[in-house]
């Protein structure tokens, strides 16, 4: 069966849920914050480490909640994408907030954590990044560096946490070898780490040696097997590549596709739910990916428009749709590896692959070299096991729910 999508028809792809949305079971931490900790504030030069994705159950943002409540509100620090979330470009630059005119600071850029000037006007740094479940997903890197950054110059660090979208039970993928440590994976986490910015907070400051004053707030009522839509809470874009909960649930895996010549979907309202490129056979790996448990794949052709990996822009291809069935079984890492090593034995001559980039992004060298000497993705994926079984065990100490 074929489809079409295209950018052009965007709006006509997103349907209203049925009914009034569910109420709010779950208080993120900026509400627990206001309510139950305000002393880690009151009095103090606040600092926020946010975007427009850092907001209470109805939908009103931190900066503006913190100076209702009468906190002092001295500098901005933005991540990826910028304060509003709505760039995606490699160097971001700062400036002053138009509503408030609070400086905002980049770390997103030439400068990735706050620099000795940029901390002397706060005295505590409150962190609301929302985040999407997967190491690759830099939010957490600049969380750790802002951290680092603080802990040197005796600011406190506050993470306001929320749960993490596609659940808290479920890891999965390579474990990163911190031999390859980069901005898009610092931790010796899977691609797939189940746990909460919060979570990750306290496993990078232990595992990493940093220093200063770590405290996390965390939310209130959140169950780990949930997933956002379960909590009540708002689905926000937390990036421009990142539409909606299907795109993050194939996100841990198929992010390694961005180190290759196949699109992700960029320019498209599929983002991450689809793959493809002029040379594909979409046939042939519906097919291959047919007995992945706990997934649906169709045959589609889309058309990227103003893609900001410049992947095909404005040329029709044929691609492959994905889409989640069941969420409790299906695991995105390895759906990404049976179709990589299908289309390294179907494709060889047309797939190109970015070796540095993809091994920043797998965690290091040993999936591209298994890919390449042809070893089978169930072989592969069973030599992570071990490493899994340890982590398990090892991120047990610093889980909060």
């Amino acid at each position: 069966m074929t489809t079409h999508y295209s950018s052009r028809i965007g709006v006509l792809l997103v349907t209203l849920a049925c009914g009034p949305a569910p109420a709010p079971v779950v208080r993120p931490g900026i509400e627990v914050l206001l309510a139950d900790s305000i002393h880690l504030v009151a009095g103090r030069r606040v600092g926020l480490l946010a975007n427009h994705a850092g907001v209470d159950a109805r939908g009103v943002e931190d900066l503006t909640l913190l100076r209702d409540a009468g906190m002092t509100v001295t500098a901005l620090f933005s991540p990826e994408h910028g304060w509003r979330g709505l760039l995606d470009t490699e160097n971001i630059g700062g400036g002053l907030d138009s509503a408030t005119g609070i400086p905002v600071h980049s770390l997103y850029g030439d400068i990735r954590e706050p620099t000795p000037a940029m901390l002397e006007s706060v005295d505590v740094i409150l962190v609301d990044l929302p985040d999407v479940g997967a190491r690759t997903y830099t939010y957490v890197s600049t969380a750790l560096r802002t951290l680092r950054a603080a802990g040197t110059h005796g600011v406190t660090v506050v993470v306001l946490d929320r749960p993490n979208p596609i659940g808290g039970m479920l890891v999965q993928g390579p474990l990163l070898d911190t031999r390859y440590a980069s901005f898009v994976g610092m931790l010796p986490v899977p691609l797939r780490h189940g746990m909460t910015l919060g979570e990750l907070m306290r496993f990078g400051r232990e595992v990493l040696a940093i220093p200063g004053d770590l405290r996390v707030v965390p939310a209130a009522g959140w169950h780990r097997a949930q997933w956002v839509d379960a909590t009540g809470l708002p689905w926000i874009r937390p990036s421009p590549n990142m539409p909606d909960l299907e795109s993050a649930s194939h996100y841990p895996g198929f992010v390694l596709f961005e180190a290759t010549d196949l699109s992700v979907g960029r320019g498209t309202p599929l983002a991450f739910q689809v793959i493809g490129a002029p040379w594909l056979d979409a046939p042939g790996l519906v097919t291959a990916l047919a007995t992945v448990p706990g997934l649906a794949v169709i045959d589609t052709i889309v058309t990227p428009e103003g893609a900001t990996d410049r992947k095909y822009d404005h040329v029709a291809f044929p691609a492959i749709r994905l889409r989640v069935t069941d969420r409790a079984v299906y695991d995105p890492v390895r759906a990404a590896v049976i179709a990589l090593a299908w289309l390294h034995q179907h494709h060889g001559a047309d797939l190109r692959l970015d070796a540095d980039r993809f091994d920043q992004l797998a965690g290091g060298p040993a999936l591209r070299e298994a890919l390449e000497s042809g070893v089978g993705p169930e072989t592969i994926a069973e030599t992570w096991e071990p490493a899994l079984t340890a982590f398990r065990a090892q991120r047990s100490r610093f889980l909060l729910y």
